[in-house]
């Protein structure tokens, strides 16, 4: 594993553990080189996952993108990282799962509200107003009307 901080190639797995939702992985790692230390996840796929996206382009599936989008919506919103890693794990799994080489950018989209859709009212906002592209304010009002409000779960 290459070291972030100078580029070592070597470094030496100090501590494993399992992930609290136990998707993954956490190792600490001391590189061999300037002895800077830091953290990498392992994480099983389970087959090579592509993209369509809506202009007929392909792109491989990055779960860190998928992550960061989520993120945004959830964004200084009472919501537990935990919880948002859990949303972003399920996601990744059921495509993966279900025999299909390719998904649309629009079914993860999809996938993305519905999750959110039980998480957080706000966050479920947010991301429909980029999702389903609001131009104007009517829109977040129509919107929100057909909103309910979701409790928080363990919070």
């Amino acid at each position: 594993m290459r070291c972030p901080f100078c580029g070592h190639e070597d470094s030496q797995v100090k501590d494993s553990r399992p992930t609290e939702d136990g998707a993954a992985i956490r190792r600490r790692r001391q590189c061999e080189g300037c002895g800077a230390r830091f953290t990498t996840f392992e994480r099983i796929q389970l087959r090579e996952l592509t993209v369509m996206k809506s202009e007929e382009r392909r792109e491989p599936f990055d779960r860190e993108k998928l992550l960061r989008s989520i993120a945004i919506a959830t964004r200084k919103r009472p919501i537990d990282p935990v919880r948002v890693e859990k949303l972003v794990s399920g996601i990744q799994r059921q495509l993966e799962t279900s025999g299909e080489g390719e998904v649309s950018s629009k079914r993860i989209g999809e996938m993305v509200m519905e999750g959110l859709k039980g998480l957080d009212s706000v966050a479920y906002i947010r991301f429909a107003s980029v999702y389903r592209e609001f131009g104007e304010a009517k829109d977040f009002e129509a919107f929100a009307g057909t909103v309910e409000e979701v409790a928080p779960k363990g919070e």
